[in-house]
């Protein structure tokens, strides 16, 4: 539920703990929170000593946090390796944010028959403020080789989902994207593409894994991207493939679901950039 490595602000958007003046019950709120910020995907288990530095507290000070943190089983502490990790109650306020936000709900019968038709990995992602976050995975669980991904994980403004939030999205909601249009007329163009088609496709060198994305819209602009993932052997590269072509097909249905049917459609021609739906401009923990 924190920010990627190197990023993380604290509750405040300072860095730390909370500001001077707050009251001391207001304080104990954002230390705690300040406390469950600082574990991310990448660093799942801290030390006291790392909680202390983030806290900006003594190291007795921050053992009172942690310990009702551990009393309310929103952290763990293993005294083997003397590690923080987040508790089991992260996991039920999670599932209960995933429950109550409208579009996980209602992509699951989308996702599952998109995995039933192309037996890959499908991805529903939406945006936080500075990147996608993966919010749903479905798969068949039956197949010898699958692409693992984790509900949770922060995807990269490189990869098919964070393209395409670059090209639905107002450049100045995307995290230096204003500069590097201006700079890149490379970049402008593959935008404009992915507008066209409504997919984007991203398939790295290094690793042998193919992503295809579509947009999903809702009220004014994009609010997720649903995403195929696999192997370059697997997912052809074309984009007006059988298996892009049903990946369109289930985004532009679930955009209809949510009650955006003309632009499901795109009986008025492809949308332009636009401002976050306000249903996703928010973290999701994983």
């Amino acid at each position: 539920m924190g920010r990627g490595p190197g990023t993380g602000t604290g509750v405040n958007g300072t860095g730390g703990g909370p500001p001077d003046g707050a009251s001391p019950v207001i304080q104990s709120v954002q230390r705690a929170a300040t406390v469950l910020d600082a574990f991310t995907v990448s660093r799942p288990r801290l030390t006291l000593n790392e909680l202390t530095a983030r806290l900006g507290v003594s190291k007795p000070t921050a053992h009172r946090y942690t310990k009702a943190l551990r009393a309310a089983d929103l952290l763990r502490f293993d005294a083997a390796t003397g590690l923080y990790s987040l508790g089991p109650q992260i996991l039920t306020l999670a599932a209960a944010v995933r429950s109550g936000h409208p579009i996980i709900s209602a992509s699951g019968p989308f996702l599952e028959a998109l995995v039933n038709e192309v037996n890959e990995t499908v991805v529903l992602s939406v945006w936080d403020g500075e990147g996608p976050i993966v919010v749903r995975v479905d798969d068949n669980a039956n197949r010898l080789v699958r692409i693992s991904i984790r509900a949770g994980s922060r995807l990269s403004l490189e990869s098919a989902q964070g393209r395409l939030f670059c090209a639905f999205l107002d450049p100045a909601a995307v995290p230096g994207l204003a500069g590097r249009l201006r700079r890149s007329r490379e970049l402008r163009a593959e935008l404009a593409e992915i507008r066209a088609r409504h997919l984007a496709t991203n398939t790295p060198q290094a690793t042998g894994v193919r992503t295809l994305a579509a947009p999903v819209f809702q009220d004014s602009g994009i609010t997720a991207a649903i995403a195929i993932v696999g192997t370059t052997v697997t997912i052809p590269p074309d984009c007006d493939s059988p298996m892009a072509t049903a990946l369109v097909r289930v985004a532009a249905g679930l955009t209809r679901e949510l009650g955006s049917a003309a632009r499901a459609g795109g009986q008025a021609g492809p949308p332009g950039p636009s401002r976050p739906s306000t249903s996703t401009n928010r973290s999701l923990p994983p």
